[in-house]
């Protein structure tokens, strides 16, 4: 019994000799199967802030592809003016869809070279607020850095340039920085005083103004990130909170370019000349699109179309609102022959072959 207590305590002396020693010997290791209540901490890495941004330098790279545009409607040249992106040096121009919305004629002035073009829209998607402009003629345009809207950040330091207050001349610069990337407003359209739901918006600290609309959001290295399509208001009568303006991050605005290239129409996105069928709409109980009113001299009218009938197909496809009718319209091209199911206020049912008439993008 004695021995075997002297032999534990022999081996218990032993034990803490070795780890003396391994102590003072600087022993780094881990004996198996125990843990080390200590751990290597990697320092942080700290990244240097990025240059400010230089507002002259950025302008001076923006400036000569941005273009200023004047939409006009018949028959007293009412429209609005707005602002471009020259994307392609003969003239395919980026811009907002509500600065072409309801146009007969589009003139476009080229900051670059000064030289005036008639446009023709290439097509336009009003659900983004994103058109497509051609310019007539147009060779050699100085062209936009497009940049992407993904590397966008909260606090980013960005400028706004366009043709400020529709006036012309030299665009308009107002720096800011991105203080949301994901925004959804109502904006007011007020040549026409429509409203439109805007989603995804980039929302940016700065004095944005009506005529911008259509313009370039520029980061600091001068790429364009963003097509400027909202203010907050006039900044003389903004309350409680400073003025800012909305913009449509350009890859969302880069995708429906593209599909309007492909040629092929969307319900949502219209390629090329705007077909009509000249009524105004609401929605039907319980399915339907209302006629509100049939307009005169276009192809609704001229066939007999009236005020409180239903649309409820197009070309055997239902229509189930309003807003179904106008996509159906989308994807066809003026001239095109369409049959249509209709309700009368009695219950009756006919169908209606019509021709679609050249309108103005709605």
């Amino acid at each position: 019994m004695n021995e075997q207590r002297h032999g534990g305590r022999a081996l218990a002396m032993i034990v803490a000799a070795l780890l003396a020693v391994a102590g003072f010997l600087g022993y780094r290791g881990e004996l198996p199967g125990w843990q080390s209540g200590a751990s290597e901490i990697a320092a942080p890495i700290v990244e240097a802030p990025p240059p400010p941004l230089d507002p002259l330098a950025v302008a001076a790279a923006v400036d000569p592809a941005l273009v200023d545009i004047n939409a006009s409607t018949k028959p007293f040249g009412l429209g609005a003016a707005g602002s471009g992106i020259v994307l392609t040096a003969d003239g395919q121009v980026l811009t907002s869809h509500h600065v072409v919305k309801g146009a007969d004629t589009v003139t476009v002035t080229d900051v670059g070279n000064g030289r005036d073009y008639d446009a023709v829209v290439l097509g336009y998607d009003s659900d983004a607020d994103i058109a497509l402009l051609g310019l007539s003629g147009a060779a050699g345009l100085p062209t936009a850095r497009v940049g992407s809207s993904a590397d966008a950040r909260v606090r980013d330091e960005v400028l706004a340039i366009g043709n400020a207050g529709g006036v012309g001349g030299t665009p308009t610069a107002i720096q800011g920085t991105l203080t949301d990337l994901d925004s959804t407003i109502v904006a007011l359209n007020s040549a026409d005083l429509s409203r439109k739901s805007l989603t995804g918006m980039f929302e940016v600290a700065a004095a944005v103004t009506a005529g911008q609309s259509g313009g370039a959001l520029a980061d600091r290295a001068g790429a364009v990130i963003g097509v400027i399509a909202a203010a907050s208001g006039d900044p003389a009568h903004v309350v409680n909170r400073p003025p800012n303006g909305y913009a449509v991050p350009i890859d969302t605005a880069m995708r429906v370019v593209s599909q309007i290239r492909s040629g092929t129409p969307t319900e949502t996105v219209h390629i090329g000349p705007t077909a009509t069928l000249g009524v105004l709409t609401t929605d039907a109980k319980p399915s339907g699109a209302r006629i509100d009113m049939a307009i005169y001299g276009l192809p609704a009218y001229a066939a007999g179309l009236t005020n409180g009938e239903v649309i409820t197909s197009i070309d055997g496809h239902a229509i189930t609102s309003a807003r179904a009718l106008h996509g159906a319209i989308n994807v066809h091209k003026p001239n095109d022959t369409i049959q249509l199911d209709i309700v009368d206020a009695s219950g009756a049912h006919r169908a209606v072959t019509l021709v679609l008439a050249l309108g103005t993008p709605n």
